[in-house]
Parts: C-alpha cells; structure tokens; sequence
C-alpha cells in the first residue's frame, strides 16, 4: 500500500512510498483511510524517526475489518482515528482510539481533530474554567484554534495570544475576547495557561500566574530554552504548578464528544490548507514557516489497483 514515510533525504524528511499492510491486533480495527491531518510537532520531528516508518496519528476512513474480539464499530462504520501509522492507505488502530463520525460531519473535517483536538480538550479540563482567564498562548495554531473554542464554551474568559498581529484574523470569532501579540496588553492574572510557544514567552508567562494557577506545556515552537529568575518559581500562598501533557490513553469517548461539538456546529474543524497527499511537501513547509492558522488535511488518493 501506499504510505507517508519517513525518508531522511526528503524535503521535510517525508514522502510518499510503498509500507506493509498493517497487521491488527484482536482489539484492534483496520480503516480504508480517505483523510489525513498533518500536525506541525509530527513534521518537525519526522527526522528523528528511523527511515521507512508510517509517520503521522490523525486518520478518518471507512472500517473495513472489525476487531476480533468483538469491540469497536462494524464494517462500513465512518470514524476517525488516532494512532501511530495514520498516514497511509489502511491503519491499523485501538477500538478504544476510535469514534464514529455522525452522518452531517465531512470525513475530512473528522481527520483534522484527533491529536489537536484532544491536546485541547484534555488540557482545559486539568481545572475548572468556568469565569476564569484562561490564556492560550500560539493560539493560531490547530491546537490554539480548538482550545479558544473549547476554553469559550466551557465559560472561560479567553485571551489569545499570538506571534504577530497577522496570526491573529478569526480568533475573535472563535470565541476570544481579548487577542494579544506575544503577552502585551494583559494587565491582570490569569488562572490557566495552555502554552504552545515555550521559550523566554513561558517565562514571561509564569509571572502573570495568579497563585494556585496551572501551566499546561503542549508545545514548544520557539524551539528556545526558557530560562526562569532566580526565585521566580518560588511563592507564598496558594501554589502555582507546571505540568506536561501526554495523556492520548482511549481518547475515543473525547473523539466523540468534539465530533457531537462539529455537528452542533459548536466547534469549528478550522481547515486552512486541504490538498492531495501528493502534495505533502508543500503542506509540511507551509506547517513549518508558520503560514498555517489552524489545520492541514490532505486526502488520501487511491491507485487504479486499490
């Protein structure tokens, strides 16, 4: 079959070649994938994988085997998907890492959410929001777009920070009610940050963490150190925490509660690149000089013989 793979000497570190059907598990179902979604982090670090593997997680496709042992949507099922080797013609993944995609959701839209969706979701609920700031930092991003969103409907007051005022069109739309460039302009604590950006920004953050404030690490694309004061990680009262996120562990029932968000068009998918996977060098690039506000999805193109 025809797969993404990682490729050393690629533009990118990626191209389109040739892998080995994938062999499921008995928890596990196989889906004839229609639609990618490309994550800058997974572009990013694709070099850093051995040559030839199936990179990517996000997929939605049509099931074509069920599970054997008896979990998971039938043959035939719409879903989207998240796990290891997503971008390729067939996937293999976790029945638990599935959800089935309601009939008034576009299966394109359904690949744009898995990994940026679920960062998001997950990381707003590590606390309460309601009538809390909650600061999203590189909130242009797949990540930053779904979060100002999330963060809204769950009755935050959301600020938006971005890298230039360019990056900043439709954040308000989305639910932001207040849009800054970098940390300029906000003048009071802010109870929740979901930082994207890392850097001498996170720094800079920490210090507007009201006490018993929260820190959510999800990105780095300063691709800088922090650097922090002496002391500055130091308070009397209530204390203010830093935390990594990692927790994509049977994120189907989360997959299915932003899809319930889409088709009540509560939740915008934010596609703003959609192309062939042909043109994967293209969409890469433009993930990686930052020329993307929200998400890439490419469709899956099926040879004569598939």
């Amino acid at each position: 079959m025809r797969a993404l793979i990682v490729d050393p000497d690629a533009p990118a570190s990626l191209r389109l070649g040739t892998a080995a059907e994938p062999q499921a598990a008995p928890h596990q179902l196989v889906v004839d994938v229609r639609h990618i979604s490309l994550n800058r982090g997974e572009v990013a670090f694709a070099e850093r994988l051995p040559a030839g593997t199936v990179h990517g997680y996000d997929a939605a496709g049509v099931v074509v085997r069920a599970a054997t042992d008896g979990t998971g949507p039938a043959v035939g099922a719409r879903v989207t998907a998240f796990g290891a080797g997503a971008w390729a013609q067939r996937m293999a993944v976790d029945t638990t890492a599935v959800a089935e995609v309601p009939a008034q959701v576009d299966l394109a839209d359904a690949a744009a959410l898995p990994m940026a969706g679920i960062t998001a979701l997950r990381t707003l609920r590590s606390r309460s929001i309601l009538g809390r700031r909650v600061l999203i930092t590189g909130a242009a991003g797949g990540v930053g777009r779904y979060a100002v969103q999330l963060a809204a409907l769950g009755g935050a007051q959301v600020i938006a920070s971005v890298g230039s005022s360019a990056r900043a069109d439709g954040l308000a739309e989305l639910g932001a009610h207040q849009v800054v460039v970098g940390l300029e302009g906000i003048d009071r604590p802010v109870d929740l940050i979901l930082d994207n950006v890392g850097g001498q920004q996170l720094a800079a953050a920490w210090e507007l963490l009201a006490p018993g404030g929260g820190v959510q690490n999800i990105g780095w694309a300063s691709d800088e150190p922090a650097v922090f004061a002496p002391y500055s990680l130091v308070s009397v009262g209530p204390p203010k925490t830093m935390t990594t996120f990692g927790g994509v562990h049977e994120v189907g029932p989360d997959l299915a509660t932003l899809l319930e968000f889409v088709a009540a068009g509560r939740l915008s998918p934010e596609v703003d690149w959609r192309g062939s996977w042909d043109h994967v060098t293209e969409a890469s690039q433009a993930l990686l000089d930052r020329r993307i506000a929200g998400k890439v999805v490419l469709d899956v193109e099926r040879a004569a013989a598939d």
